[in-house]
């Protein structure tokens, strides 16, 4: 039997790496990862030097075989997303799932999270919140589980791109105007920023940036519940 250790990493700043996350990192016989490229910086930062192997979402199969077949072997493996705790909007489910039926250990190492960083800064008050991640790309998709999600009277959480936030919001406006937002824009990094207030309120702010030059970096937003 031998370990795979599901890590979480930094979602922005490299400071946020965990004691334990580096030490796991460096001591791991292999380190599958959802974007090679990525990672590389992260094993850099931490001047560690080991074998990456890629295991995004469209060969995350493929890449679960193989990496099952290393730990059948006795390595011990240690999967990263690029930023956060995989499996949430991230790979790695499927390989903890098949790794877990194999018979072998899945540990996991608590790492950062913009969903749990998000919410920590919102000011929401909801019992439960609703863990969304990305709405479709399609409008009428995205316009009817968004309504959804404002129906159940609990928080939730999305993440979104620049490329459709100001169409998230002008969706998220039009249905309930007057609804607590908390939105984080680029959490941890250099222009780190944080907007609170009804969505209406950020809408307008949103489609005054859109008009003024466009709108840039990732985004979390987290909606509060009816109440």
């Amino acid at each position: 039997m031998s370990l795979l250790y599901i890590i979480g990493t930094p979602i922005g700043n490299l400071g946020d790496i965990s004691f334990r996350a580096k030490e796991i990192l460096g001591n791991c016989d292999i380190i599958a990862c959802e974007d090679t490229r990525v990672t590389i910086k992260l094993i850099n930062h931490l001047g560690l030097s080991k074998k990456l192997i890629s295991c995004r979402a469209h060969n995350e199969e493929a890449a679960a075989k193989k990496l099952i077949s290393l730990l059948d072997e006795g390595k011990t493996v240690a999967y990263t997303s690029d930023a956060g705790t995989p499996a949430l909007s991230d790979p790695g489910a499927f390989m903890a799932r098949r790794a877990a039926e194999a018979g072998h250990d899945v540990i996991p190492i608590p790492g950062p999270s913009a969903f749990a960083a998000l919410l920590s800064v919102a000011g929401g008050f909801d019992k439960s919140v609703i863990f969304e991640g990305f709405l479709s790309p399609k409008p009428g998709r995205r316009r009817s589980r968004l309504k959804e999600l404002l129906d159940t009277g609990c928080g939730f959480v999305l993440y979104e791109s620049p490329y459709r936030i100001v169409k998230l919001f002008t969706d998220l406006a039009e249905f309930d105007s007057e609804r607590y937002v908390c939105l984080g824009r680029e959490m941890t990094k250099l222009h780190e920023e944080y907007l609170r207030g009804s969505a209406g309120e950020i809408n307008e702010i949103l489609q005054k940036k859109a008009e003024n030059g466009g709108i840039k970096g990732e985004f979390s937003l987290y909606v509060s519940g009816k109440s």
